[in-house]
């Protein structure tokens, strides 16, 4: 039996998932108001496939999981609550949306982008491997980089023939060579990086998700930023993604500094401080306006 649920509204399924509309289909991708995307809920894995109903004002979703006999009950509600997670179904826009009322430009964008809600990795860890992919290259190579990777070192499951990746645990990658990493496209370098947290995690020296505990975003990024290869904008972009920080701001981030700098009319590049500085006015939703900026140069609005 699918799970059913009503997004806190306002809730816009297809802008929330566009992000994903470019996605390889055999990891994560949006099409015609589906969603699917390989989901661990313990060493079990299984495809949630999500449907879209309702409004934007009255949301529902209708989520199913396959293979269907795979997970006890308690497991399909560990699996549905990964979902709204993902989906980060219970996010409240609307104190965002006042608090941006009085900026004519971030008005605008949450006006025609009304209902939309950034996506959270499963796990932080795949948000900062992610987040050192993408570093100094595009994101449309990045994507595809991050797809490479899946499937080199991820776990797989069959569906109707068709085989489906997760993004791979820590373990895989801990034990990846130089010469894997360069076959997926990633520089050595990157290739170091991504080993070396992985490698840290699965000695037991780092825990990411108990960061997510850790109130202060300052004080995530602060520790972050101790891993090898990690700056501020990887940090900043990893807690955005993966921790669903709202109030991180990865303003080195050079198409959020050009859209910045077309909306609000700004003559030339801006720096990350001036960036800052115009961020400043959006408070703890700096992040969640970022997302919103760059969503709408994806979507060309």
């Amino acid at each position: 039996m699918p799970l059913i649920f009503n997004p806190v509204p306002p809730y816009d399924f297809s802008v929330s998932t566009f992000v994903f509309s470019s996605g390889d289909p055999r990891i994560r991708k949006a099409e015609n108001g589906r969603f699917w995307q390989v989901i661990r809920v313990g060493q079990k894995l299984v495809l949630a496939e999500v449907t879209a109903g309702g409004s934007i004002g009255s949301p529902t979703l209708k989520v199913r999981f396959t293979p269907e006999d795979v997970l006890t009950p308690g497991e399909q509600e560990q699996a549905g609550t990964t979902i709204s997670r993902i989906l980060n179904l219970n996010d409240y826009l609307t104190p965002f949306y006042q608090a941006v009322r009085n900026d004519p430009p971030m008005r605008e964008l949450t006006q025609r982008l009304r209902g939309l809600k950034p996506p959270t990795t499963p796990t932080v860890f795949e948000a900062l491997a992610d987040s050192i992919i993408e570093q100094q290259i595009s994101l449309a190579v990045a994507r595809t980089l991050e797809a490479r990777l899946t499937k080199m070192f991820g776990d797989s499951l069959v569906v109707d023939g068709q085989t489906y990746y997760a993004f791979p645990v820590p373990e895989c990658l801990a034990s990846a060579t130089s010469e894997q990493f360069r076959l997926c496209g990633l520089s050595s370098m990157k290739g170091d990086y991504i080993r070396s947290a992985a490698e840290r995690i699965v000695k037991g020296e780092l825990d990411l998700e108990s960061l997510r505990n850790t109130m202060d975003s300052e004080a995530i990024i602060t520790e972050l930023v101790k891993l090898k290869g990690v700056g501020r904008w990887t940090a900043e972009l990893a807690i955005l993604r993966g921790m669903h920080r709202l109030d991180a701001f990865p303003a080195d981030d050079l198409g959020l500094r050009r859209s910045i700098s077309r909306r609000y009319q700004r003559d030339g590049k801006i720096s990350a401080g001036e960036a800052r500085n115009i961020a400043d006015q959006w408070g703890e939703w700096k992040g969640l306006a970022a997302y919103y900026l760059l969503i709408a140069d994806q979507m060309k609005i």
